[in-house]
């Protein structure tokens, strides 16, 4: 099953030629998610092979322009596509007033529903869930009232030894009753635990987006044992006074907080536009977390399934 990160923009206030405001595109199960909406958005989306239309829901880490200002030319472009189901954004407030104003003035006859639910930043909520999906909200400091979002791929469905299914003699229905987890009686009268039947196929995968702040030990904590973490790094470590003054994280800050997370992977993003050449960037975060790449756009990061061996 798929989980996948696709890097839309890795940019922060001014994008750079080479460089788009940020936004990501999050694929779990064929299910996909828009993660911030920085300006150009949408092509970056045609760019990548992502058709807008598989848009499950859109989150928005905050209301500065280099993380929304391209969720209004998309909400206009879907409509001109002919999407017809509802579209959820979860956003700061007042997200909602400045999609009334948008709705007023261009798209006051949108052909499907958008569906603005308020994210409190200052708590850690359950957002979103489906069969298979978790999105929390993690508080982060920074200017403005900001959240970052921990998605959490829910556990998979209990497969039935084969091998059981012989020696028992089990029927569909005990097959079934033992895939949601139960015990199963036998006609002999002998009770089999589920456990001796059964197996968690692969474990359930995570993904943490942290942008913008300053280090937060408390995010970090929300975020423990996530296996992919992407932590903005605005800044190199040199420049910890300006990051902090600005509400983000230099690149010591955000290694600091995927160590403390225990995290399997660090992705960094949002550079200035002051750095060409990023490579040094992730020199200093490889001092304190070895495991540390680029959020490169246009790349897909993978996190692959976990299989449990038995």
């Amino acid at each position: 099953m798929s989980f996948s990160v696709t890097i839309l923009g890795s940019s922060s206030a001014k994008p750079t030629v080479g460089r788009h405001p940020s936004g990501q595109a999050l694929n779990l199960h064929e299910q996909y998610f828009l993660i911030d909406a920085g300006e150009g958005v949408q092509q970056q989306l045609f760019r990548y092979g992502i058709n807008p239309l598989k848009l499950r829901a859109v989150f928005l880490s905050h209301l500065h322009g280099d993380h929304c200002f391209g969720i209004f030319p998309l909400l206009s472009t879907l409509n001109l596509y002919g999407r017809k189901t509802p579209l959820q954004i979860f956003a700061p407030a007042p997200f909602g007033a400045m999609l009334e104003h948008h709705c007023r003035y261009f798209d006051p006859d949108l052909g499907y529903e958008v569906q603005w639910v308020e994210v409190e930043t200052t708590a850690h909520r359950l957002l979103f869930e489906n069969r298979t999906l978790e999105v929390w909200s993690i508080p982060l400091r920074h200017r403005v009232p900001t959240a970052g979002f921990l998605f959490r791929e829910k556990e998979p469905a209990r497969n039935v030894e084969k091998f059981k299914i012989e020696k028992y003699g089990l029927s569909i229905a005990q097959i079934t009753a033992a895939k949601r987890g139960e015990d199963i009686l036998l006609e002999s009268g002998e009770l089999i635990k589920n456990e001796e039947l059964t197996y968690i196929p692969y474990r359930a995968r995570s993904y943490a987006y942290l942008s913008d702040t300053n280090f937060s030990a408390k995010a970090a904590r929300l975020c423990q044992g996530v296996d992919l973490m992407y932590h903005e790094a605005t800044y190199a470590a040199a420049e910890q006074r300006s990051a902090r003054d600005r509400g983000h994280s230099t690149t010591l800050d955000a290694a600091k907080a995927a160590r403390q997370a225990e995290a399997g992977k660090l992705l960094i993003g949002h550079f200035s536009s002051r750095y060409k050449e990023l490579l040094p960037l992730v020199a200093e975060c490889k001092t304190l977390f070895e495991n540390t790449e680029i959020a490169e756009e246009g790349k897909i990061f993978t996190i692959p399934e976990n299989r449990i061996r038995r």
